[in-house]
């Protein structure tokens, strides 16, 4: 459906040629769009390739009838409206006619306020199937997303963190296109989520497209849409997520993987804010915010030829960087309370807290995986633990042999004992893990960030937190 508040495009077909003038000039000084045809087979021809809001249709006519325009017009688009004319009506007609799904039936003659009139009624009928049909592809599209808890916030108060935090507020409050970039479980969809959240289109949809995992012609489809015929398959017409997301967010996840075409299109998108279907010739318009996300390196994706140098400018607008979780280790108790706290009422609600050697365990880890990983580890571990905390022997055995490893390598660390809050505990701990890798890297900076797997910069804010190194002393670029 193409009208505004008032324009529609409306076919008329009528092989009386004053009559289908009479109508056209109606409805044309009435504000639509008219497209106007002699025979039946034209006017459903042209229904196919150009669409329209409404169909007006006489009901006898050589070749193609009225009957055959409202039953070839509605198997293309099972929503159609059509609203029937004839000079030669009955009862019958109007019953048949009704029943093949025509919305009204007009016998001529009759002054143009009756059709002004009928028209109106009609398409107010496709408008509200617009709307239904929007809602039931809407939640088609939200339905995996029902199950799933919205809301929250990247947790944790390490530097990080909190500067990431000042980052999205301030991003929200615009209406830029964001560039979230960050490794595989950072939290990627979470930020995306919370820039939705605290925006002016908060109250609007948020949606969400996994671009990896759908091949390139689906992608295309599910971005933006089809129409009837299409493709094999493509029974009806499919509304895309760009539409679904109108007033709203889109997110596209792992954005780094979409194919050469798709790119082109999603161009379009940010330059022009407008679709086009597959298998469509008409635009439309959306108004929507585009908030991508990609643990792709996309400026050497550009270089090496397989991304769009405009297209990367046009989503590089506000780039946001989530930090690995060994870049934030002083996070890592805290995350692991939070999803102890998460989970447990479901897994094992005997479960309160983390013991010490647990959480000391679980800093000793790189997490490759992230804050995913990690929350996967708390999940399993749950299932295992029979007291009201959670021990180190509850974890899963990887976590078990990396702090072993460790003890081997490196010495086991004191866990401090007493009434001592359990941040103090950890804090203790990391200060020690730095010690010990400024120490075995003879005090090179770089060589102990390395040891360490987190970038330099990180490092000299633990150091001068410590006390190792002077306020003020700033890393060389990285």
């Amino acid at each position: 459906m193409r009208y505004t508040a008032r324009m529609a495009r409306i076919l008329v077909i009528d092989d009386n040629d004053t009559m289908r003038e009479g109508m056209t000039i109606t409805l044309k000084k009435a504000g639509h769009e008219v497209l106007a045809f002699r025979t039946g087979a034209e006017g459903v021809t042209a229904f196919v390739s150009k669409g329209a809001d409404l169909v007006v249709t006489d009901l006898k006519m050589d070749g193609v009838t009225g009957h055959d325009v409202v039953k070839q017009v509605r198997a293309h688009d099972a929503q159609a409206v059509v609203l029937m004319v004839s000079g030669h009506g009955s009862i019958t007609d109007a019953v048949q006619a009704m029943q093949l799904g025509a919305c009204d039936f007009i016998e001529k003659p009759f002054p143009p306020d009756v059709l002004r009139a009928k028209v109106d009624a009609a398409l107010e009928l496709s408008r509200t199937r617009a709307r239904v049909v929007k809602l039931e592809a809407t939640t088609e599209a939200l339905s995996s997303e029902l199950s799933r808890k919205g809301g929250g916030t990247i947790v944790g108060d390490s530097a990080p963190v909190l500067k990431l935090l000042a980052q999205v507020k301030r991003a929200a409050a615009t209406d830029a296109t964001v560039l979230v970039h960050g490794e595989s479980g950072t939290g990627k969809e979470l930020v995306a989520r919370m820039l939705h959240e605290q925006s002016p289109r908060a109250s609007g949809p948020f949606i969400v497209t996994h671009c990896a995992a759908l091949a390139e012609t689906l992608l295309e489809s599910e971005l933006f849409g089809h129409e009837r015929g299409a493709f094999t398959g493509a029974v009806k017409k499919k509304l895309g997520r760009f539409e679904l997301a109108d007033g709203g967010t889109i997110f596209l996840d792992e954005l780094g993987e979409i194919s050469p075409t798709v790119q082109t299109k999603l161009l379009r998108v940010l330059q022009e804010h407008e679709i086009q279907r597959v298998g469509g010739e008409d635009t439309v318009k959306v108004n929507v915010r585009v908030v991508c996300a990609t643990h792709r390196d996309l400026k050497a994706e550009v270089a090496a030829g397989r991304f769009r140098e405009d297209l990367y400018y046009r989503l590089h607008v506000v780039p946001l960087e989530l930090p690995a979780l060994r870049e934030r280790p002083e996070d890592i108790g805290t995350l692991a309370r939070h999803f102890v706290a998460k989970h447990a009422p479901r897994i094992n609600g005997e479960v309160k807290s983390l013991s010490a050697g647990a959480i000391s365990a679980l800093c000793r880890y790189a997490w490759p995986g992230n804050v995913r990983e990690l929350e996967n580890a708390i999940e399993q571990s749950l299932v295992f633990a029979e007291g009201k905390e959670l021990e180190e022997k509850d974890l899963p055995a990887f976590l078990q042999s990396a702090a072993a490893r460790a003890t081997q390598t490196q010495g086991a660390l004191p866990v401090p004992h007493g009434d001592r809050p359990l941040p103090d505990i950890l804090e203790d701990l990391e200060r020690q893990l730095i010690e010990r890798a400024y120490e075995k890297a003879r005090k090179v900076k770089t060589e102990t960030a390395r040891l360490l797997g987190i970038k330099t910069s990180a490092l000299y804010y633990k150091l001068e937190k410590y006390g190792f190194i002077q306020k003020g002393e700033r890393p060389p670029e990285e």
